[in-house]
């Protein structure tokens, strides 16, 4: 097999090529060469000057995809061999590399060693598959191993069981793949056939062993949907013709094949015409990701309904190798697993994937700290996972505690079995609680999730680390930080009222009633503390706390009735405001209205508008008069009435009001008590 060769080697050629032919050439082809010299030394600066921007923007920014690929190409082209080897390493410490990446990179090592390096290229193909589901990446392997390995090459016992075991690992992998699924097949197919030729042809007994060997993996093939199956029914055929069978093997029927083999193909082929249209769909070039992304998912659909989780893996690996840095499709993959298969390895190993493809999404390390524990997983291997979700970056800091809470749920849980594991024991979960709480607090101060956690970790000081001053000690350094927070106050007075310290939540409660907390907390714990008193505590002490309590309720009470009088005036200007914007609006209208008449119309309703008036004058004249005549006849009696009254010593009761005098008052809030009207109205009060 011709080798292909480093960048090293094609420039070196090319370089000791320009100088022979430099002796021959003429002079004009000299000086067109020392332009081209010219011309390679500039782009050499310019790629020279790229490196190093690239390189201190991978310094200061060792996340940045984008830069770690241009610099491996730029690298690669300049033929820097150690560089290029350093800087692949680098960015596959902290990303997956691309199928294509690790063809390259395999290639670029197997051409610079041959064979002397054969472990050492057999292993980047070992990363590279562990990665993404790739057909090409497979069948180079293949190739790689059967060329190259010098056991495999001389088809001795150990290196036709080890080339086997490979081909049966490609098979479970990616056999099932529809669209590219046979090469795998073929490849496999080929290779027992060459081992067939290499049999002693009078060992009868070895070659009828390796043609059943062929024969069954033929019959496997033919049994699974894939693209080209007919083909692979002709190929089979073909062979068995040159094994002496009589079939024809220009048709694709399956006349003369065994009844059980012809089934499975029929079947097979069924399932993949009901598969064909999904796999036109995702392999169209002529449509967007997102398109893609969702043909994908319905294909998945479809394949969930039929219930094979085997068929349903590989269509989650082939479109996680579309979109690998899709948090929803990892998502809906995980969950599919955690559904199906629980725990295994199998799952373990995707989880691990997930968190170098989408490492930013705190729910992915979540499930994957769930999975190594249902996998009965070291407490090392718990640690390293849960300290390398730390070092991400994730959108919110709820995902931070999520992360926190987990952990400490494992520990919790593990600690409490009888699994007697003597790397854990309290300490830890005490170490993992003030780890999250030094790093939350300054973020998440006066907020549901920092209460529940310091809540868990106190309930777990008692529970698990028999520590009550522990306990206090975690409700206090709560209060530091969240004094404002009412359930911080009322966790810590419900731990000590559980644990019948009646006293100390006594105490508590004197030491929070004053304080000023958000809505009605503040009257909240005031009559919470009544309650307690009543419930646990003496006559005395409930009248003490009467005492600091009711005036606290009063200067409250006063406080909410100055609040609404400030916002009474501002809610009755702008009703005043409203009703105004109303009337010009009907008065707009009714203007409108009127213009819209005719004129003739209008002159008619126009006279019959003023005849209107002139008699509505004459009707408010007449009752202003008559009005006029009632009052000061009613004026007269009063006067009549009044004057024996002035005279009587005693004066005699009203039959309305008791009152010298009574002043009405309006724009009052209905609120308002009757011991405020004075300071509401002191121009009116001063007379009394």
């Amino acid at each position: 097999m011709e080798v292909e060769k480093s960048p090293i080697s094609i420039e070196q050629e090319d370089s000791e090529m320009g100088e022979g032919d430099a002796v021959e050439k003429p002079k004009s082809n000299r000086k067109s060469s020392s332009d081209s010299d010219s011309s390679d030394s500039e782009d050499e600066a310019e790629q020279t000057e790229q490196l190093l921007t690239l390189g201190s923007e991978l310094c200061s920014n060792p996340s940045n995809y984008d830069a770690h690929v241009e610099y491996i190409k730029l690298l690669r082209r300049r033929g820097e061999i150690e560089k290029l080897r350093e800087a692949r390493e680098n960015m596959n410490a902290l990303f997956p590399l691309s199928p294509a990446m690790w063809v390259e990179w395999a290639k670029d090592e197997a051409s610079l060693s041959n064979d002397s390096n054969f472990e050492a290229v057999e292993k980047l193909y070992e990363r590279g598959i562990s990665e993404y589901l790739s057909i090409p990446l497979w069948c180079e392997y293949l190739n790689y191993v059967q060329e190259h390995d010098p056991e495999v090459r001389q088809c001795s016992a150990d290196g036709i069981s080890k080339a086997r075991n490979l081909f049966e690992r490609a098979v479970t992998a990616a056999a099932l793949h529809v669209a590219l699924g046979s090469q795998i097949w073929d490849a496999y197919t080929q290779f027992e056939q060459a081992i067939l030729l290499t049999i002693d042809q009078f060992d009868i007994q070895a070659k009828e062993k390796q043609v059943q060997r062929i024969r069954s993996i033929f019959h496997r093939h033919l049994s699974i949907p894939l693209a080209n199956l007919k083909s692979t029914l002709l190929a089979y055929k073909a062979w068995e013709v040159e094994q002496g069978n009589a079939l024809d093997a220009e048709s694709d029927s399956v006349d003369g094949i065994s009844s059980h083999v012809a089934s499975a193909y029929q079947k097979a082929e069924e399932m993949y015409n009901a598969r064909a249209h999904f796999e036109e769909d995702i392999s169209r070039q002529d449509i967007f990701d997102s398109e893609r992304f969702q043909h994908y998912m319905s294909y998945l659909e479809f394949e969930k309904s039929y219930g094979d989780p085997a068929r349903v893996q590989i269509l989650y690996e082939r479109a996680i190798t579309d979109f690998p840095v899709s948090s929803d499709l990892w998502l809906d993959y995980t969950r599919y697993l955690d559904k199906t298969l629980k725990a295994g390895n199998v799952v373990k190993s995707v989880y691990a994937r997930v968190t170098r493809n989408c490492p930013w999404v705190g729910e992915l390390w979540v499930r994957y700290l769930l999975c190594l524990e249902r996998g009965h997983a070291s407490e090392k291997e718990i640690s390293a996972v849960f300290e390398r979700s730390l070092q991400c970056s994730f959108s919110t800091f709820e995902e931070y505690l999520d992360l926190f809470l987990t952990r400490v749920d494992g520990l919790r849980r593990r600690i409490s079995s009888a699994r007697g594991d003597d790397d854990l024991n309290y300490s830890l979960i005490r170490k993992s609680f003030q780890q999250a709480v030094d790093y939350l607090s300054p973020h998440m101060k006066n907020t549901a999730g920092l209460f529940r956690l310091h809540a868990y970790w106190a309930r777990l000081e008692l529970k698990l680390g028999n520590d009550l001053s522990g306990a206090r000690g975690v409700w206090e350094s709560l209060l530091k930080t969240c004094s404002s927070m009412l359930e911080a106050w009322q966790g810590y007075i419900a731990m000590e009222i559980e644990l019948g310290y009646i006293n100390e939540a006594r105490a508590i409660y004197r030491r929070c009633y004053s304080k000023k907390f958000s809505g009605t907390g503040s009257e909240d714990i005031c009559h919470a503390w009544l309650r307690f008193e009543r419930e646990f505590g003496a006559l005395e002490d409930l009248n003490h706390a009467v005492q600091k309590v009711m005036p606290r309720l009063e200067e409250l009470q006063l406080f909410r009735l100055q609040l609404e009088s400030k916002s009474f005036p501002e809610a009755t200007d702008q009703r005043e405001q409203t009703l105004k914007k109303t009337t010009r609006e009907k008065r707009k209208s009714d203007s409108s209205a009127i213009d819209e008449q005719s004129p003739a119309k209008r002159q008619k309703n126009t006279s019959q508008s003023q005849k209107k008036i002139h008699e509505k004058k004459n009707t408010e004249g007449q009752n202003l008069a008559e009005a006029n005549d009632v009052e000061e006849r009613k004026g007269k009696v009063g006067k009549q009435v009044n004057e024996p009254q002035m005279k009587d010593t005693k004066p005699s009761k009203t039959r309305l009001y008791t009152d010298k005098c009574t002043a009405f008052v309006s724009n009052l809030n209905f609120k308002v008590s009757r011991h405020r009207l004075p300071s509401c109205c002191p121009s009116v009060f001063s007379f009394f």
